[in-house]
């Protein structure tokens, strides 16, 4: 009785079915699909891209993100100009803020090291002479 009536038919009229556009059956994480209702009244698949990840700092041990770099697809990468790509700073779209800071207060340390060595071995040499 329910299947006669003509709410029903116009429902059963609107069911549209869609199929992939691409020669990949199965669903998997390259192959996620959104349906979406084109501006003729028709409904489509629109393939959605993977998720990007943001560009992390290159320091062992560390696995902050880097500030100032939006994330990217591996492709889009290759695409995009290198001040999208990059900070202005020592080490910038390569290592993070806080490992450049450490890298340079370490550095400067150990020359300060050296620098005490030199001068401890001097003071030892002239103490005999006198």
């Amino acid at each position: 009785f329910f299947f006669r009536t003509r709410a029903w038919s116009r429902v059963l009229s609107m069911v549209q079915r869609v199929t992939y556009r691409r020669r990949m059956s199965f669903a998997t994480k390259s192959n996620v699909v959104r349906k979406v209702r084109t501006p003729g009244g028709k409904l489509t698949l629109q393939y959605v891209g993977k998720q990007a990840k943001r560009t992390g700092c290159g320091e062992s041990g560390c696995d902050r993100p880097l500030s100032g770099i939006k994330a990217h697809r591996p492709q889009e990468l290759k695409r995009i100009s290198k001040r999208q790509k990059t900070v202005s700073r020592p080490y910038g779209g390569a290592k993070c803020g806080k490992c450049v800071r450490t890298r340079i207060i370490r550095a400067f340390l150990i020359e300060e090291q050296k620098i005490v060595k030199k001068v401890l071995k001097a003071q030892t040499a002239e103490q005999p002479k006198k």
